[in-house]
């Protein structure tokens, strides 16, 4: 977290989001599943008031 300028929280909110957008079927071998998960991890960390961790 610290290497990508990112809180502890913000970092662990996202690995969890992203694990559960896993775990719900969502994956990322693909450019277009890569681009959706993307845009769902931003919308739901956005959600808690937490930056988009792909725009460093």
């Amino acid at each position: 977290a610290r290497a990508q300028g990112k809180t502890a929280a913000a970092h662990l909110a996202h690995l969890v989001i992203h694990g559960v957008l896993h775990a719900c079927g969502h994956d990322h071998e693909r450019p277009e599943q890569a681009a959706l998960m993307e845009r769902i991890e931003v919308a739901l960390l956005a959600r808690f008031g937490i930056a988009d961790p792909w725009r460093g």
